[in-house]
């Protein structure tokens, strides 16, 4: 079939093609609602584990030291993504009076390490509790490690802050950016495929070339107008 054809055929059926977009179009703006909004806050802390009160201080003894350093901080990566540290940091929080389930905490809650260095970073909707979240966090991680560490002896890995928490607001996804105009285009090619569907069903004949086809004489022809 011949561009001209499909020009003719989208022209003709012109209302089934944008139907499907136009219902779409009004139901999305209709029941639009803006993302939600979120932020994020993390910090870095740094394992400043002493050496043994009577190890010597030679460069074999402190590399001893670095490496112990590193595992402290793989074994605190683990239990940071948890449900005991959680649950631990749900328990803090509720000292305050501050009622935040430890699933809602787990599920924000993200830590990575390189090193003898731990990155903690949260995610929430609601700033004031995020700040409160991590403050927190960092005192968990500082204060109750020891449950976390059985290796140490019962001694607490000692920890450093590196960093002041700073809120700062994620700005919205392209994926909700992009849903709206998504789900119009794809009712759009629905559309379009309704309107040929539609024409294919039609036993009319409106073309003189659709006759020929068909071998059959055209006896007369009237004119739109």
């Amino acid at each position: 079939m011949e561009l001209r054809h499909y020009w003719k055929l989208f022209k003709r059926r012109w209302l089934i093609v944008l139907l499907p977009m136009a219902v779409v179009l009004v139901v999305g703006l209709a029941t639009y609602q803006s993302p939600p909004l979120v932020y994020n806050v993390g910090a870095r802390f740094i394992v400043g584990q002493p050496p043994a009160a009577d190890a010597a201080t030679s460069d074999q003894e402190r590399y001893y030291n670095w490496t112990t350093s590193e595992y402290i901080v793989n074994g605190l990566n683990d239990w940071v993504g948890g449900g005991k540290f959680a649950e631990a940091v749900s328990q803090e929080l509720a000292g305050q009076g501050i009622d935040i389930p430890p699933g809602a905490i787990q599920g924000s809650l993200v830590a990575d390490n390189a090193r003898s260095m731990l990155t903690v970073s949260l995610t929430y909707g609601d700033p004031e509790a995020l700040a409160v979240m991590m403050d927190a966090v960092a005192a968990v991680l500082t204060e109750q490690n020891v449950a976390a560490l059985p290796q140490l002896g019962g001694e607490t890995a000692v920890l450093v802050q590196l960093d002041q928490p700073i809120v700062n607001q994620i700005p919205a996804g392209i994926r909700s950016q992009l849903d709206l105009p998504l789900r119009v285009l794809l009712a759009l090619g629905a559309g379009i495929g309704l309107a040929l569907l539609v024409e294919y069903l039609d036993p009319t004949i409106r073309e003189r070339d659709e006759l020929a086809q068909l071998g059959l004489p055209v006896v007369g022809e009237i004119p739109k107008r």
